[in-house]
């Protein structure tokens, strides 16, 4: 099934597999690009097992290594990474390509203000859509000299000398408060981030583990105390939750036994959705429970059940954010209302979710209130199989892929070769399940 990244890649899915067994999820993708730019800042060799290999993490890979560093996998299929310390990284001979991901470029912004040479950041024509200045603007205030284009991608930076400041965050986002911290880590003075509500910790977390002195107050207050080095890692990425509830979904949906996925990370700033699904009445238990290099690790169990609509607000918006497009196929299965509201992130993700999901839905014949920051669905709602578009989105694709599952009659997703920045493998482990779903190139 594998494909050049030049084919188009559609996606086509058959009604009437019924979801059992085990599996496992590809890395985390958050932890995985974290993994390479911070063993690149490390004094020492950085060893790391079960990275993701996927579009957007190849990308910050390739980055790194137009940057010096040497990442090289070792007999046993470890990445391992030549760390050149907080001041190493050599200058760039051409504009990073980041591609899709914007994980990178925001994060990569943070480290590289702080560096001695000029470098610009850019990707696809979707990550230059992406809005940029909320990293630039904080940046800048720690003495960034940082030049976007119109709010956005490409970023030209120059090199400065930083400062440490207090930075309260209008809006939770992990990505800002890294960008943040990995200035830090080359400013004087300590960095602190306030953050309005729960953001992924993943940063923190490994920080921690490679010595820097990083302080939690009130849970809401992230301080930095710049380190004069960081210790290599030695770790094991766990499977991304991110990934797996695509699965957990059609396991509740599509399921005809207990569907068993090993090794995900539970990290509770990520699983707002198990909250949610919940309260929708899903059966999902986690089984090994343990702590993975400071991240806590489980086997996820989902069996098919009824779900009912709820409202979903707060700070359980923040912790689901990327798993609204599975949450919108459960909602159009629930029976009753579910309700989504301060959610208007999702405008700005790799696509307009909100828009984009309803669009193609409806092509399926759901039907969605949208709303500014959410959207309204009632259900239980009768699909009908149809071609719908990927809009190079590998979780809108994905997530159309679960729809076709339940819809009467087959379903065709084009432009779906994106799945691939993040969940190498989705259709071979839905297949393996049980689900009719194949990969085959495009015309």
């Amino acid at each position: 099934m594998t494909q050049t990244l030049t084919q188009s890649i559609q996606v086509q899915v058959t009604p009437g597999g019924a979801l059992s067994g085990t599996c496992r999820v590809p890395g985390d993708k958050s932890i995985s690009h974290r993994a390479l730019i911070l063993g690149a800042l490390a004094d020492g060799e950085s060893v790391v097992r079960g990275l993701l290999d996927a579009g957007d993490t190849r990308a910050t890979r390739r980055v790194m290594q137009a940057l010096g560093v040497t990442i090289e996998p070792d007999d046993s299929g470890a990445l391992v990474i030549q760390g050149r310390g907080l001041a190493g990284l050599h200058p760039p001979k051409a504009p990073l390509d980041c591609g899709h991901a914007g994980t990178a470029i925001r994060l990569l912004a943070g480290v590289l203000t702080g560096q001695s040479f000029a470098s610009v950041l850019d990707g696809s024509a979707q990550l230059r859509r992406r809005p940029m200045r909320r990293v630039v603007d904080p940046l800048r205030q720690m003495g960034a000299q940082i030049a976007d284009t119109d709010g956005r991608a490409p970023l030209r930076i120059t090199g400065a000398l930083l400062r440490g400041i207090a930075y309260r965050m209008p809006v939770a986002s992990a990505q800002v408060k890294s960008a943040l911290l990995l200035a830090g880590l080359r400013a004087s003075g300590p960095t602190a981030v306030i953050e309005p509500g729960p953001a992924r910790d993943h940063t923190e977390r490994m920080l921690r583990a490679m010595g820097a002195d990083v302080e939690i107050a009130d849970a809401c207050c992230v301080t930095l105390i710049p380190p004069e080095r960081l210790r290599p890692l030695d770790l094991r990425v766990p499977g991304d939750f991110s990934s797996a509830a695509f699965v957990l979904v059609a396991a509740l949906l599509a399921g005809s036994g207990e569907v068993t996925i090993e090794g995900v990370g539970v990290n509770p700033t990520r699983t707002g959705l198990l909250d949610i699904l919940a309260s929708m009445g899903a059966d999902i238990r986690l089984t090994n429970e343990r702590d993975v290099a400071g991240e806590p690790v489980a086997d996820l169990v989902a069996c098919r059940a009824a779900l009912r609509g709820t409202l979903i607000e707060g700070d359980r918006v923040v912790r689901t954010i990327d798993e609204f497009p599975a949450l919108m196929i459960a909602a159009l299965q629930a029976e009753g209302v579910t309700e989504v509201r301060g959610a208007a992130e999702l405008r700005v993700k790799e696509t307009d979710r909100i828009a984009v999901m309803a669009a193609e839905l409806r092509k399926l014949g759901a039907a969605i209130d949208e709303r500014p920051d959410g959207f309204v669905i009632a259900g239980p709602q009768r699909l009908t199989g149809a071609v719908v578009d990927g809009h190079d989105d590998h979780r809108v694709a994905m997530a159309l892929a679960l729809a076709g599952l339940l819809a009467d009659g087959p379903t065709t997703i084009t432009d779906a070769r994106c799945i691939e920045d993040s969940f190498p493998g989705f259709v071979e482990t839905l297949h393996a399940l049980g689900a009719r779903i194949e990969e085959v190139a495009g015309e």
